[in-house]
């Protein structure tokens, strides 16, 4: 049991060096509505949930949004329909309202 709580938080401090890049920003030089969320992730599963919100707002409403949701269709089909637009309808406001905000404020990471 040492072995794998010590191979994992070797893993978990080394995870940053396996980011995957943003198009977007090596295209444009802009944040995405999306960049962000591989950091507060990393910054969740440490246990820092203030560092996750602030990097990334959206990273807790999303993961709640896709572990109720992805159920919910696989096993109440099309009883969920609902449920299911109204959790995304609600994560995309939120990933939009993070980006007016970042874009407008100069809020941006570098």
């Amino acid at each position: 049991m040492i072995y794998l709580r010590s191979g994992w938080s070797s893993f978990i401090g080394q995870a940053d060096r396996f980011f995957i890049p943003c198009p977007f920003k090596y295209l444009t030089g802009i944040d995405c509505p999306g960049c962000g969320f591989q950091r507060s992730l990393l910054a969740l599963i440490n246990g820092q949930w203030q560092d996750s919100w602030l990097l990334y707002p959206p990273t807790i409403p999303l993961l709640l949004t896709f572990s109720i949701a992805l159920p919910a269709h696989f096993f109440y089909k099309g009883n969920a329909d609902k449920l299911i637009k109204v959790l995304y309808l609600l994560s995309g406001t939120i990933i939009l309202v993070n980006y007016g905000y970042k874009l407008f404020t100069g809020h941006l990471h570098t």
